[in-house]
């Protein structure tokens, strides 16, 4: 079988990726973009998982699907690649961050020093049509993110799951809440940030957890360029 991601999350999906719902959706995507702008580009529509190899998950910060405006998404949940502006969402991370952490924010909106640390930054759908926000839902993605989750749910070693808005709430249910800890707020987003989000505290809940799991706590300081 073909590699898809290139460490043990291969060897922890394979099943997934032998399903009938992901055959089905394989051949949605290679429809898609050959005949549409698709982000992120599909090189990158796995990276949240290249970046944070299974073992060294600590932390989970669940997102709704990739930014579909043009050269935003790069795989991982609310970040973007280097030089394009700053999402409003992550804007107010930032804020929140400050204000948590006393981080000021830097110039640009790519995370991939979190992931490199161990931060998952997943998706619920992973891929989108530019222009049309959750046009890629009800695929066959859900799925598969649910099936990370578990199997990340399974792991001996405990996981902080960061979960902000709806959506990502509604993974609770497949996660031992006795195991594992749970940080939830509403969505960063302008709509809902001041209704809860702002004040949450979740960056340094999360250090004091991992910190009392004997783990090395996560570095949220983000390099001024990259």
């Amino acid at each position: 079988m073909k590699e898809i991601i290139h460490n043990e999350w291969q060897t922890v999906l394979a099943d997934q990726f032998q399903a009938p719902y992901y055959l089905k959706l394989r051949e949605f995507l290679k429809d898609e973009y050959r005949t549409q702008k698709i982000h992120p580009d599909m090189y990158h529509i796995f990276e949240a998982l290249e970046l944070t190899p299974y073992d060294q998950v600590k932390v989970v910060i669940l997102g709704q699907d990739p930014y579909h405006g043009v050269d935003q998404a790069h795989g991982l949940s609310f970040s973007v690649q280097p030089g394009v502006k700053i999402p409003p969402s992550l804007r107010n991370i930032y804020k929140e961050m400050e204000s948590d952490l006393g981080i000021p924010p830097v110039q640009h909106g790519n995370l991939v020093s979190w992931a490199k640390q161990g931060v998952l930054m997943l998706n619920t759908v992973l891929t989108v049509r530019e222009g049309q926000a959750y046009s890629h839902r009800g695929q066959g993605w859900e799925q598969l993110t649910d099936a990370i989750i578990e199997r990340l749910n399974e792991r001996e070693k405990p996981i902080v799951f960061i979960l902000w808005g709806k959506p990502a709430q509604e993974k609770i249910k497949m996660i031992d809440t006795t195991r594992h800890a749970i940080i939830k707020s509403v969505h960063p987003s302008p709509l809902s940030a001041h209704r809860g989000f702002f004040g949450s505290k979740p960056f340094s809940q999360t250090n004091q957890i991992l910190q009392e799991w004997n783990e090395q706590p996560i570095n949220w300081q983000l390099p001024e360029t990259v």
